[in-house]
């Protein structure tokens, strides 16, 4: 899967992140100040953004080839981690509810699990088996 699919993700995924940071900074301020939980929702939108730049990673190891079970799990994890992770700080911002505040972490777990796996991703997939790779093949027969 070579398609952009990741690519048009992290794309949505900062569109997202950028409008929500623009409303709470402007439409939400008073109610955020007011409730002491400004600084709470801004870290929600700083971590949105950041797996936005995540996913187009994720997206263009994907589009150059360098796709594989890792980078897909890379992707998921990012995706649901910051819908997880954000999104329950967004909840806890804005809301009353405090039965949700273990999704924030378990969203950080995901988000953990999405760097670990773009690290394997990067270090293996679409790679050419060592005899496909030219350097290797005059190693291997003797030429320096």
């Amino acid at each position: 899967m070579n398609d952009g699919f990741w690519l048009r993700v992290g794309a949505v995924w900062g569109f997202l992140g950028v409008a929500i940071g623009a409303f709470g900074a402007h439409g939400l301020k008073s109610q955020l100040e007011a409730a002491g939980k400004a600084a709470s929702f801004q870290t929600g939108v700083d971590y949105h953004i950041y797996m936005a730049l995540a996913l187009v990673a994720v997206g263009i190891l994907q589009v150059v080839g360098r796709s594989g079970p890792a980078l897909q799990l890379a992707g998921w994890m990012f995706l649901v981690g910051a819908i997880l992770f954000s999104g329950s700080i967004y909840a806890l911002s804005l809301t009353s509810v405090r039965g949700i505040w273990w999704v924030t972490p378990t969203g950080g777990l995901l988000i953990l699990v999405g760097w670990a796996a773009l690290a394997v991703a990067a270090g293996t997939a679409g790679r050419p088996a060592v005899a496909d790779r030219p350097e290797a093949a005059a190693v291997a027969a003797g030429s320096h």
